[in-house]
Parts: structure tokens; sequence; C-alpha cells
């Protein structure tokens, strides 16, 4: 005998309750962990960890909806004899206070509870790079760069539960008791009536592209310069990853001289003397001409430094972003601020360039972090 499902009216909503208050638990953290995004984005444990670290972020506890009652150690006025007047204060809290403005000591109030959620890198990525694109992408002759998206464009008779279509699932039902002439507006389901939504991972083919990743090692970077300098492209590194199938990235390294590095040296070597930042865009554009033809791929240069440049070199630096602009899509500087809190004379330099695909951004604590991604890669195909 074939399966049989009953649709009823009942109202199952306080069967669900639990799943409701998870769902709402659920939705509350992510609200909470977006808001922190800042901070947790340039948290050293992140960028140390293998990217398969589960993390954890303090949150405020979730209530609900309760009346709070007088504390009977504390006098409160909230009523009045009627002729108050809009504005009137009816009651305050009762201070205390010897005059000396000394510090009062420990409290008696009880404080906000808190817990540490759990998230793994992942999760957070995904938080992280959803309102993230790589900007001002145009087409070129080799559609090699891909983005992974699903499409529910069919409907099966078998599937998971989670996925049933419950419309053309009672339509089906509808239409069988029907032929039958059951007319009492109760229907039976059966298996066969059952339809489930089915979906295919398609790819969204966009143009090639590549992503210089340019990072000054020279001896002025200390560990906290380098630190945040690894934390963007760390995070870099991992947007691109995650949402394009094809992107290249080339990573280049440079103190007086400039050279190419694998993914492991860019992230764990230094370096020491001087800074001749000229080096790195002179090794990019020797690299483009070489490898990456602008007909053929859309281009993106990032460049972090400190800005302690040799200053016999700023305008040797001026002169080939403006000619990395010819070829890039998007040339990006990001300073990170510490003996020169303004800003260095050769970020200053760079104010002289005037061109929409130029941007220039001052780093000055690692919250500035993620706000560097969102300038950087924030799309301008709109």
């Amino acid at each position: 005998m074939a399966d049989k499902y009953t649709i009823t009216r009942e109202d199952w909503s306080l069967h669900r309750k639990g799943e409701i208050d998870r769902e709402r638990h659920r939705e509350k953290v992510k609200e909470a962990i977006k808001k922190n995004l800042a901070d947790v984005v340039s948290e050293e444990s992140i960028i140390l960890s293998d990217g398969r670290k589960v993390i954890k972020v303090p949150i405020r506890s979730l209530e609900e909806y309760h009346f709070r009652y007088n504390n009977a150690n504390r006098k409160y006025g909230g009523q009045g004899d009627g002729n108050a007047k809009e504005g009137d204060l009816l009651g305050s809290e009762q201070q205390k206070n010897d005059g000396q403005g000394k510090n009062p000591g420990a409290g008696e109030e009880p404080g906000v509870d808190y817990y540490e959620a759990e998230i793994t890198v992942d999760e957070l990525a995904q938080l992280i790079f959803e309102d993230l694109g790589l900007p001002n992408l145009q087409q070129k002759k080799k559609p090699e760069l891909a983005s992974e998206a699903l499409e529910f464009k069919d409907v099966r008779k078998t599937g998971i539960s989670g996925n049933i279509d419950r419309k053309r699932t009672i339509l089906e039902a509808m239409r069988r008791n029907a032929l039958k002439g059951e007319k009492n507006g109760s229907y039976d389901i059966t298996r066969d009536d059952l339809r489930f939504k089915t979906w295919d991972v398609t790819f969204k083919y966009e143009s090639s592209a590549v992503v210089l990743a340019m990072m000054d090692t020279s001896g002025s970077m200390g560990p906290w310069e380098k630190y945040i300098a690894r934390s963007f492209f760390f995070w870099m590194v991992r947007f691109l990853r995650t949402k394009y199938q094809n992107v290249q990235i080339v990573f280049l390294a440079h103190h007086v001289e400039a050279k190419e590095t694998t993914e492991e040296e860019f992230f764990t070597k230094g370096a020491s003397g001087g800074t001749r930042c000229s080096s790195v865009y002179q090794l990019a554009l020797e690299i483009i001409e070489e490898r990456y033809s602008p007909q053929d791929y859309n281009i993106y240069a990032f460049h972090f430094s400190d800005g302690d440049n040799l200053s016999s070199d700023n305008d040797q630096c001026v002169r080939l972003v403006q000619e990395l602009l010819k070829s890039c899509n998007l040339v990006g500087y990001g300073e990170i601020e510490g003996a020169y809190y303004y800003g260095s004379t050769l970020r200053n330099a760079y104010r002289k360039i005037e061109h929409e695909h130029f941007t220039s951004i001052g780093i000055k604590d690692k919250t500035d972090v993620y706000p560097a991604l969102k300038s950087f890669f924030h799309s301008r195909n709109d």
C-alpha cells in the first residue's frame, strides 16, 4: 500500500517554536558578528591559522521579552498626581556621592552576560565577502574567470525533504483527487504527488583576471606593519579563490630590489635594508608585458608599504603608477601609518595622481583592514 500524507489546517507554529527560536538565535549571532567584522577580520589567531580554524566571537546573550521589576534597594518615581506637564521629571535614580571624586569601588549591579559563539573561517568569509567583487571587470578575449552559482531549474519526484515544492505538491494532489471525483475539500497526498525543487551548479563566465600582490618587506616594515599587510593579503587571497574559479595571483616582495615569490614566501619571509618602491612597480610592468596582455586580462595591482621610501624615488613611483593605470582596472596603494601618522612623502606624492581607477588609503590600526578590503574590492560595475 502506498504511503499517504494528509493536508490539515492545524497551526503547527507551536510545534516549530524550538526551531524558530534556534533560527532567530542564529540570525542574532550573525548580526552581532557582522557588527564587529572590523575587529574580527584582523584577529591574529585567524591570520596565523591554517584556514580551517574554528574561532570564537564574544557576543551578548539573547533574552526573551519579559517584565523587569524595580530593585527594592532603589527608589524610583514613576507615578504622578495628575498635574504633571510635558517635560516634568517624575522620578530619578538617587545617586550617592561623597564629593571626593574618588573611585566608587566595586559595583553592586549585575553585569551583562555574554558568551563566545563559535564560527568557522569559511562561515566568517561568507559574511566578509558578500558585498565584495572585482571592480571594473571588462569583457576580454578569454572568458576564463568563472564564479560559481546555484540555480533551481528543475522539479522532480525525488529529493530531500528540505527542498519539497509545497505548491506543486498540493496542485498534483488536487489534480489527482479531482480526476477521482473527490469534492469534499479534503485531499490525501501520496508519495507520487510529492514534487521537489532541484538545483544545478552553474558557472558565470567572465573575462580572465590577474591580481598583482605587492608588499614592502624592507627593514622599516616592523612586525606590526608586516602583520597588517599580511592580514589584508590573507583575506584578499581567500576572497579571490572563494568567489572566482580561475583568477591568477602574482606575489611580489620588495625592499630596494623587487622579486617574484611563492605564496608561502610572501606570507612568511621578511627582509632588511632600505626601500625603493619603484622597483616593485617596474617588475609589475615587466610581468604584465611578458605574461598578461591587457587585451586578454583584467589586471589589478595592490601595494602595501609603510611609506618609508627614498624621497628621490617618489617621482619615479608616481610615473610608474601612471604607467600601470594604462593597463590595470584598478591600482590600490595601502599605507600602514606608523612613523608617518599623517601620511608619508610617498603618499603625499600620490595625491598628484587623478585617476578614477587609483585608490590610496591609510591604515592606522588593525580595524582598518576590513574597510581597506571594502574600499579596494567594492564593485564599481553598477
